[in-house]
């Protein structure tokens, strides 16, 4: 089986842990704190705060912004449900709008269409690993004065117009979950160069502390651990390298693709570096299979597939209690139809590619 995520651990990655298992100095201390800087510093921003997951990640941005109940954030409804339930979590408001069909982002202009008086932020994901319009987002929020918020779960290492995603935005979160470019096993990271937002989300980190046992404000403990940051630190020294692999794989795939009939590859910007978190096709009506008879027959042949997503976030049982109406955001009620994710990571080889292709052209 060609897995449809795989990720890499290595002697070194193993040793690193060994490390902070000997010292005995397991829980957050000087490895995260060498993981913020190092993770920072790669991205391009002053301030690093790692915490658990990208979803604490989200809670605490929109909590160091003092998004609060009533306030309303315009978001994207085609990606995993985190990014609208960080919203949530603060008793605001989430308000979706519609993507652009080509690179399944947020669309700037659907998302002007959505902005009213109670509007505070956008929460922006680059999807896939491709960083969307960060030009005409940062120019919307710098119009409307709202907070710009960058969900880059799955775009470690993108760049739009040579910049690095997380460096546009007021604040900027991180997932480092197992799939993703690369793994702290379980982790995240809050990111930004304001000074007064980095102190927040620290506070709300750990127990609102401002030192031991003084405590300014209410928060939590979702600080990440030094067993994790270890992992993180030698993940990091080899994330451009698995980068570039994952750049040349989806190349390959996308020349073979481009033959199918009824296959569309992934649209990639000419303004950015997209990452290939996922290599997501785009199954055609003039296709002789469905989607989803599609992905039956590639798992018989021993090719491993996703559907990133099979249901917008407003279609959830969840959002449908909370009165959101079904109708909204008809690109992406088609795209969670058509999409299907490739193997695309490092461990995937040119043999593997070449297979994939091939079994591809036989369906069709």
């Amino acid at each position: 089986m060609i897995p449809i995520a795989k990720p890499l651990i290595g002697e070194e990655e193993i040793n690193a842990v060994i490390e902070v298992l000997k010292s005995g100095m397991l829980a957050h201390g000087k490895e995260v704190e060498a993981f913020e800087r190092e993770f920072a510093s790669y991205i391009g921003v002053k301030h690093g705060i790692a915490v658990v997951n990208g979803t604490a990640a989200l809670d605490i941005a929109l909590k160091a912004l003092k998004i609060k109940p009533g306030d309303e954030i315009i978001t994207t409804p085609f990606t995993f449900i985190a990014s609208a339930n960080a919203i949530l979590f603060q008793g605001a408001k989430p308000v979706f709008a519609d993507i652009d069909p080509k690179t399944y982002n947020l669309d700037p202009d659907e998302v002007l269409e959505k902005i009213n008086e109670k509007t505070k932020a956008i929460i922006v994901v680059h999807l896939y690993g491709q960083p969307a319009d960060m030009k005409a987002f940062k120019e919307i929020a710098e119009d409307y004065k709202l907070y710009l918020i960058e969900d880059c779960a799955q775009a470690h290492g993108a760049e739009f117009e040579g910049q690095k995603v997380g460096t546009f935005g007021d604040i900027a979160a991180f997932s480092f979950y197992p799939t993703k470019n690369m793994t702290t096993g379980e982790g995240g990271m809050v990111l930004t160069n304001d000074d007064e937002l980095a102190r927040r989300a620290r506070l709300i980190r750990n127990h609102g502390q401002t030192e031991k046992y003084l405590h300014e404000e209410l928060g939590y403990n979702l600080r990440m651990t030094n067993i994790a940051a270890a992992l993180g630190r030698v993940q990091l020294r080899k994330l451009d390298k698995w980068n570039e692999i994952r750049i040349e794989n989806a190349e390959l795939l996308t020349k073979g693709i481009k033959r199918i009939k009824g296959l569309t590859p992934p649209y990639v910007d000419k303004r950015v570096k997209h990452v290939f978190h996922q290599y997501v096709i785009r199954v055609e009506d003039d296709f002789p299979l469905t989607r989803d008879e599609l992905r039956e027959k590639l798992m018989e042949k021993g090719i491993g597939t996703a559907v990133h997503y099979p249901m917008p976030v407003h279609h959830q049982p969840l959002y449908q209690r909370l009165g959101y109406s079904k109708d909204c955001c008809p690109n992406a009620i088609e795209a969670s139809k058509r999409v299907l994710s490739l193997p695309v990571h490092p461990a995937v080889s040119k043999e593997d590619i070449n297979y994939i292709i091939r079994t591809l052209e036989e369906l069709g």
